[in-house]
């Protein structure tokens, strides 16, 4: 059976810069300009920002290429859901699915969508979140649900006329996207850095604070404060960290993607690590910790780019910033629909998701998945459904992982092209890390990510009432 017959009619036209460029694409997305500002209030030092984002890319990067011996092994479209249906069952494949069309994806998509309309707010006022357009009792309709939705919509009929054009999109907004971020990285430390703020930055790099917005004051935190503080943090590096995955899901899509995937992902999550960490550095070279605590809406890269260009740096990274979420909301949309119709196939998701259209792109899945992205953006819940989604994605990134020791010991004569690098000791660093982190999450983000985690075992009589008409 070739690998044309094994996905159906997908036709597999990307190759290794592809893949890459959509792992790049989809964890870039407005994150990296913003979320410094709620970890630096919550660890307090210089120190303690680059180590939360090290750290971050040591668990990525590890987690990235983890999957490379999975996505070796099932060359096939739906990729993380195909993984945990075969190291497990299909329930556990079906609550990852669950969760990443009812949270994961789609909240994300909201989210994303709805940073590019108030960004482009900076260019076009109107489009801003306080244009209120419409109103009726505790509802509110305003100009940036409007674009966000626009841009769901533009981009789900793209994906839905074949992969060719969207992944040419994909690589060109992508590629400028990384000279962006490189070139304001570049002048950010040629410009704008200078000595004594660096030096006032680093002077008490490993103190631990917190900065509390109401007073306005900076206080010490030590033991369970401290752990609280890293957990909070980490929430922001994380989830600007995710969505790498998406390139297993097209694995059907790829050409020789025993060898393409996973390299797109190390590739890919390398080259990020690589520019968030750097981005920080400049982030500490250039603003005052309470600068980078306290910028307006938490937008850390607005303030930098004020130092770094004058008066047009708003605009500049408002460009930049509309750039990045769209890039990355056409790879979300992109990879997502292709989870759904695998699901479809197994009889556990509506049954047109399983067709693929003309195009020979599923068109059914990507259209119900921007119905429901779009009915997300209009909740206004999306920076709610976000703090659900780390805790569900680190969950079944750790049972993902996991599974690779399960299918060494249930297939160990299936073929493995590739073999998780520094298995089993950086597989089970990343198993008990994540864990750490998710433990601590439910502890001490009870009220978010305790929600989360609800929502993922929500899946469960789903699953058997859905079962049962398959």
């Amino acid at each position: 059976m070739t690998e044309q017959q094994e996905d159906g009619s997908f036709k597999r036209e990307l190759g290794l810069l592809d893949g890459t460029m959509l792992v790049v694409g989809s964890m870039i997305g407005s994150g990296i300009f913003i979320v410094s500002a709620d970890i630096t209030r919550n660890v307090g030092s210089a120190g303690w920002l680059i180590l939360i984002w090290v750290l971050t890319a040591i668990l990525t990067i590890i987690a990235a290429v983890s999957y490379g011996e999975l996505s070796a092994m099932f060359p096939k479209a739906g990729g993380q859901y195909v993984y945990l249906k075969e190291a497990y069952n299909k329930l556990i494949a079906f609550l990852y699915g669950w969760s990443l069309f009812s949270v994961i994806q789609t909240g994300t998509i909201a989210a994303v969508g709805v940073a590019f309309a108030k960004f482009a707010a900076y260019l076009y006022k109107p489009f801003g979140d306080e244009h209120i357009l419409w109103q009726t009792g505790s509802f509110q309709l305003n100009a940036a649900q409007i674009v966000s939705i626009v841009t769901i919509v533009l981009l789900t009929y793209l994906n839905s006329k074949g992969v060719k054009d969207s992944k040419i999109l994909q690589t060109i907004l992508t590629i400028i996207k990384i000279l962006s971020l490189f070139g304001l990285i570049v002048f950010g430390f040629t410009l704008a850095a200078k000595a004594d703020i660096w030096n006032a930055n680093w002077g008490d790099a490993w103190q631990t604070r917190r900065f509390s917005p109401d007073t306005l004051q900076w206080s010490d935190i030590s033991g369970s404060l401290l752990l609280s503080g890293v957990c909070a943090a980490m929430v922001g590096s994380l989830f600007s960290s995710d969505a790498w995955a998406g390139v297993t899901f097209i694995a059907g899509e790829i050409r020789n993607p025993k060898r393409n995937v996973g390299l797109s992902l190390f590739m890919g999550t390398f080259i990020v690590s690589l520019i968030y960490i750097l981005a920080n550095l400049m982030y500490v070279a250039v603003l005052p910790l309470d600068a980078i605590a306290t910028a307006k809406s938490d937008r850390v890269a607005v303030v930098a780019a004020q130092q770094i260009f004058g008066p047009y740096g708003t605009m500049i990274i408002a460009i930049m910033i509309m750039i990045s979420t769209f890039a990355c909301n056409n790879g979300l949309i992109m990879a997502g629909a292709r989870v759904y119709y695998t699901m479809a196939k197994d009889g556990l998701f509506f049954k047109k998701a399983a067709m693929l259209n003309t195009s020979d792109v599923p068109g059914w899945a990507l259209w119900i998945q921007g119905v429901w992205a779009s009915a997300l953006c209009l909740t206004g819940r999306y920076g709610d459904l976000l703090d659900f989604v780390v805790i569900i994605v680190m969950i079944f990134y750790i049972l993902t992982i996991y599974g690779i020791f399960i299918l060494r010991k249930k297939m160990p004569d299936a073929e493995r092209p590739y073999k998780a690098f520094g298995y089993p000791l950086l597989p089970m660093f990343y198993i008990l890390l994540a864990a750490a982190l998710c433990i601590g999450l439910l502890i001490y983000k009870t009220s978010t990510c305790g929600w989360g985690v609800l929502i993922m075992l929500a899946g469960i009589p789903i699953y058997y009432l859905t079962k049962d008409k398959a």
